[in-house]
């Protein structure tokens, strides 16, 4: 029986669905600026007691993204608790939304559409909100299933764009605690030799100058067996302190393990590297520390 390999089909990209919270915000507001035009169509985000607008399409009043106004005072809290409609073509008529749009002045609300975005826990992200400074025609009723698709739809995205976000900033949290040595907070072996793949093609295309320096401590075995370990960790980190004190913004530096130093001066020829050696020798020095230096052209 022979076996059939399934070749994938690619969507072609402006044809993928956007996986950003953003995005879609901005596609949402727009998409109902078109089919259920308001005053103000706007997603907002209610964090301690604001209301804050993200996204907003405002033809019919004087706001922008950025605004923030009190939640407790806005019509949405009352939509979000329960108590009043997502839909109310005359607000005069909700008692609830007849008092917040009282507050609302100097903005004129006589009518209002809205649906919440919530987190996978139920709590309340935000709102998507329409406002409209004129009453609305009973028919504004027919745009319910829509909300409740949208909102669906939102809160999704939100949850997947979270998980995303979340599950990148854990990645590169552990990346970098994999690439930094322990005891002095500089780059490890690994940290240093991905740092070097990824940088060896740009000074390969562009020529970048830049010289590799390495330093072994001296001492440190003596250190070891007199004084003990604690006391040979504390004299890596004084060195290590002091060559990071001593070398120049954008240079790279790492502890290779052991009592092993390396720096990537960048930019750095070799005149400009000597000079930076005798620097580190001297710091060292005035700091009680010692070690051995060695250096050659990167690439």
């Amino acid at each position: 029986m022979e076996s059939t390999v399934t070749t994938p089909i690619v969507v072609a990209p402006h044809q993928r669905p956007t996986r950003s919270f953003d995005t879609a915000c901005a596609l949402v507001v727009a998409h109902l600026a078109r089919v259920a035009p308001m005053g103000l169509w706007a997603v907002t985000r209610i964090v301690d007691g604001r209301q804050i607008l993200l996204d907003v399409d405002s033809p019919g009043y004087d706001v922008t993204a950025g605004v923030e106004l009190p939640y407790g005072a806005s019509l949405c809290r009352w939509m979000v608790s329960g108590e009043a409609p997502r839909i109310a073509p005359d607000v005069s008529a909700v008692p609830l939304y007849a008092e917040a749009a009282l507050a609302a002045r100097p903005f004129v609300v006589n009518a209002y559409m809205g649906f919440p975005i919530v987190r996978p826990d139920g709590e309340l992200f935000g709102t998507v909100c329409g406002y409209d400074p004129e009453r609305r025609p009973d028919s504004l009723h027919d745009h319910l299933p829509l909300l409740d698709l949208l909102s669906s739809l939102l809160s999704a995205v939100l949850e997947a764009d979270t998980a995303a976000t979340t599950a990148a900033r854990e990645l590169k949290v552990a990346r970098r605690e994999a690439d930094t040595d322990r005891l002095t907070g500089l780059l490890n072996r690994r940290g240093w030799d991905r740092f070097l793949a990824a940088e060896e093609d740009r000074y390969r295309r562009f020529g970048d100058p830049a010289c590799v320096v390495v330093l072994d401590l001296d001492h440190l075995k003596f250190v070891n067996d007199t004084l003990g370990h604690e006391a040979g960790d504390d004299y890596i980190r004084r060195a290590a302190a002091v060559l990071r004190d001593t070398v120049r913004t954008g240079d790279v530096l790492a502890r290779l393990g052991g009592d092993e130093f390396a720096l990537l001066a960048v930019g750095a020829g070799v005149e400009c590297t000597v000079e930076l050696v005798e620097r580190m020798e001297r710091a060292l020095a005035a700091a009680g520390v010692s070690g051995s230096f060695g250096h050659a052209r990167a690439g």
